[in-house]
């Protein structure tokens, strides 16, 4: 019995890495893999319009894909015209689907900084500090950076 107890715990912790290894969930069929993969090239290339494209495919097969939402509000937001407003639906859908999202929590601090909302940016700012347990993690860093950037330019 305690041998068995043994390898059931040495299995699980041998496995835990490997199930949070990628930020995609498992569950996702290949077609939407494929076309994940596509958009984060996309996004790399700065290529918005393709990104967008293939972030729909993504959401329409897995709509309740935290990580496809929070990239596609990314790149709503990133094109040359930003779209806040689909921005900000694609932000707000990651975090009811993962509350807990840090890059959701980064991103649509810094679009509410392009819309002029500080204050907005700052209450994610907070909830980073939280869900980080810190204020060291990358996508803390990163809005605290963009709200001082903010702070420091000149009125528009």
């Amino acid at each position: 019995m305690k041998h068995t107890v043994m390898i059931v715990l040495l299995a699980a912790l041998c496995a835990a890495p490997v199930a949070h290894a990628e930020d995609t969930p498992s569950n996702m069929g290949p077609a939407a893999v494929d076309s994940l993969a596509t958009a984060r090239a996309a996004i790399a290339a700065k290529d918005w319009p393709k990104a967008i494209a293939e972030l729909n495919t993504v959401v329409k097969a897995e709509p309740r894909n935290a990580d496809a939402h929070n990239l596609l509000g990314y790149s709503h937001r990133k094109q040359a015209r930003p779209d806040l407003a689909k921005a900000f639906e694609h932000y707000k859908l990651a975090l009811q689907i993962d509350p807990q999202h840090k890059g959701a929590h980064e991103y649509i601090g810094e679009a509410y900084l392009m819309n002029n909302q500080p204050a907005e940016a700052r209450k994610h700012l907070a909830e980073l500090s939280r869900i980080c347990g810190n204020q060291t993690c990358e996508e803390y860093t990163d809005l605290a950076n963009a709200i001082g950037a903010y702070k420091g330019r000149p009125p528009s």
